[in-house]
């Protein structure tokens, strides 16, 4: 039996990584699978002042995330906190979350996606918005790909009129 070779040394210094724009909030990619072994992927969303994620969950992957700059709302099943730079917190797959700068100046996270992959998701949203070539189609068919589910909860008119989104 032989073992799998590790995957190979990555380093990232501070600022680099590929960057994109979502819409309501941007992304600089960090770790990818491939450099993880498919265990995880690491990206940073940048959110500026009124940016909302609207509700939704993933059925393929779990996420982490930690606030580095500025103030940011998670709402995750009947959860609802606004954590500051070195704030944690978890976003099971399965459980409908959403995510707001919840501040008055541009906020910063970290997101650690396991398994990876579905970084992939953001470089395809991010290449589409580049090119100019997103379509509702092409959006519900990346949704529907990458195991993606929205949601209008109840909750979310009062998220958005706390924190003028």
């Amino acid at each position: 039996m032989t073992q799998a070779d590790p995957p190979p040394l990555t380093v990232v210094r501070p600022g680099e990584g590929p960057t994109g724009d979502l819409g309501a909030i941007g992304v600089q990619f960090k770790l990818w699978g491939h450099d993880t072994g498919g265990k995880l992927s690491i990206v940073e969303h940048p959110f500026p002042v009124g940016a909302l994620v609207p509700p939704h969950l993933h059925t393929h992957e779990d996420e982490y995330s930690i606030v580095l700059e500025g103030e940011i709302g998670f709402r995750s099943g009947d959860r609802e906190v606004v954590l500051g730079a070195g704030g944690y917190i978890t976003k099971p797959r399965g459980e409908l979350h959403a995510m707001w700068n919840a501040g008055a100046v541009p906020a910063r996270m970290i997101e650690i996606i396991s398994p990876a992959g579905f970084e992939h998701f953001f470089r395809e949203v991010a290449e589409l918005a580049a090119a100019g070539a997103a379509t509702a189609e092409r959006g519900a068919e990346l949704v529907e790909r990458y195991g993606l589910r929205f949601a209008e909860p109840d909750w979310l008119p009062g998220v958005i009129q706390r924190y003028g989104l």
